[in-house]
């Protein structure tokens, strides 16, 4: 009953209200609508009409999952790589090297989109001048590379937090199975192919998931990047367009309906992906 009590207050609680609030709009009174009172009347769906109907807010869904088709295969493929490598056999300093990658995980997000906008803005970026004195010009901040500079954040972060997800995975592996394939003459490469990526499987799996949700809620690192570069406006990201909406245009209803929206389309790639896998998985049994 405790747990009930707490899932229904701080899960279900807010994912009613904001339907509520997304099915609604507020009507104003007086002239020019600057009167005194004012109520919520039912709208049916015209607040996601509106927010379909937005440009930048469907220009941003794109992006965003550009993004995540670029940064998420990136960032699985790297954590399993030093996943593999700090489980290996001949693995040296694997305490030290664990923390040292689990490190940019501790670090929140905010925080960490002010050290890297510090390494991105021109006179005060090491990397700059240092492409500069190869004779190389480089904008991290520009229309073209930005989101991608967004994506070296996201990569830094959370790599090693996938990372350990996946050694715990490793770690659950019976060490006969790795004896076994040595007798059989496996070498190191085949063993992680043929034993530990398969095996990790449901870890892959999820992590790829947590991925999947994370990218569509892209907000912090473009929001603090927002004062740097020119290129990044309010309908950057889904998630920076429904801030816009509430906080500075004052339309909580229409952000309502943004966030329902963004809810969906991260349940439907998540499940999908989980179909597809699954799937694929029978199709391998077979």
């Amino acid at each position: 009953m405790p747990f009930l009590a707490l899932f229904l207050l701080c899960f279900i609680a807010p994912i009613v209200y904001a339907v509520h609030q997304s099915l609604h709009r507020t009507e104003r009174t007086g002239p020019l609508g600057l009167g005194g009172q004012e109520r919520e009347v039912f709208a049916g769906l015209a607040n996601y009409t509106h927010a379909l109907a937005d440009d930048r807010f469907l220009t941003g869904f794109g992006r965003v999952l550009l993004f995540g088709v670029v940064q998420i295969p990136l960032m699985i493929a790297l954590a399993t790589v030093l996943a593999l490598l700090l489980e290996s056999a001949s693995a040296r300093g694997v305490t030290f090297f664990r923390s040292a990658f689990f490190l940019p995980y501790g670090v929140p997000g905010v925080i960490a989109s002010i050290l890297w906008g510090f390494l991105y803005v021109p006179g005060i970026s090491p990397l700059v001048e240092i492409a500069r004195s190869l004779g190389l010009h480089v904008d991290f901040l520009a229309r073209d590379t930005v989101l991608w500079s967004i994506a070296n954040i996201v990569v830094w972060q959370f790599t090693g937090y996938n990372m350990l997800v996946l050694i715990s995975q490793l770690k659950a592996v019976p060490d006969e199975l790795y004896e076994a394939a040595r007798i059989d003459g496996a070498n190191a490469w085949h063993i992680a192919r043929h034993i530990k990526i398969p095996l990790i499987r449901p870890a892959l799996v999820l992590t790829t998931v947590f991925s999947i949700i994370g990218t569509l809620q892209l907000f912090a690192e473009p929001m603090v990047l927002r004062p740097l570069a020119a290129t990044i406006d309010s309908g950057f990201t889904p998630n920076l367009h429904a801030y816009s909406e509430a906080f500075v245009s004052n339309n909580q209803h229409v952000a309502a309906a943004e966030a329902v929206l963004l809810a969906l389309v991260a349940c439907v790639l998540s499940f999908g992906f989980l179909r597809l896998v699954g799937q694929r998985g029978n199709g391998s049994d077979r």
